[in-house]
């Protein structure tokens, strides 16, 4: 049988933050702000035939819960939500809320506690030197992957410390 040969040091990163990212709006606005002012001097390339922006979004997700109390503030029932879009969260949220059936139903009046909220966006970025990478950024968390060159580390971790919201 063949072997398998290593073709790369493929590598990884993560920096915990000390705070959660505190809003949706503020995540938002932070990732929009990467793909908009590609502060990691990324490059765009083509793949086929197609030009592909230097910075562009992946895989995203946003996830919380409405929780019913009763008039003891009581917790009697929850609904969990998960969103491919901070649009389709929000939608979902408003809606549960003001759904007085779903209230009924539970035996309470529903909240949004936005403290329990999770969020996740995925950006694909192409390196100066050619290399495809990916960086994740969670409410308390981001994470570098696919990366081999100490350099694109290097860069994310530099910008990284002058953006409040990631220390």
């Amino acid at each position: 049988m063949a072997d398998f040969v290593s073709k790369g040091a493929v590598k990884s990163a993560e920096r915990k933050l000390t705070s959660p990212i505190d809003t949706i709006a503020n995540f938002l606005a932070l990732v929009q702000d990467v793909i908009d002012n590609n502060p990691w001097g990324c490059t765009s390339y083509t793949s086929a035939g197609k030009t592909v922006a230097a910075v562009v979004r992946g895989s995203e997700y946003y996830s919380g819960k409405v929780i019913y109390e009763n008039g003891e503030a009581k917790t009697v029932g929850q609904i969990s939500v998960k969103a491919p879009t901070s649009a389709a969260f929000n939608t979902d949220i408003t809606t549960i809320l003001g759904t007085a059936a779903l209230g009924t139903a539970m035996g309470g009046t529903p909240s949004h506690d936005s403290s329990e909220d999770s969020f996740s966006c995925t950006l694909k970025a192409h390196s100066s030197n050619g290399e495809n990478f990916n960086v994740t950024f969670k409410r308390d968390s981001v994470t570098i992957s696919s990366y081999e060159s100490d350099s694109i580390l290097t860069g994310i971790e530099s910008w990284a410390d002058t953006v409040a919201l990631l220390a």
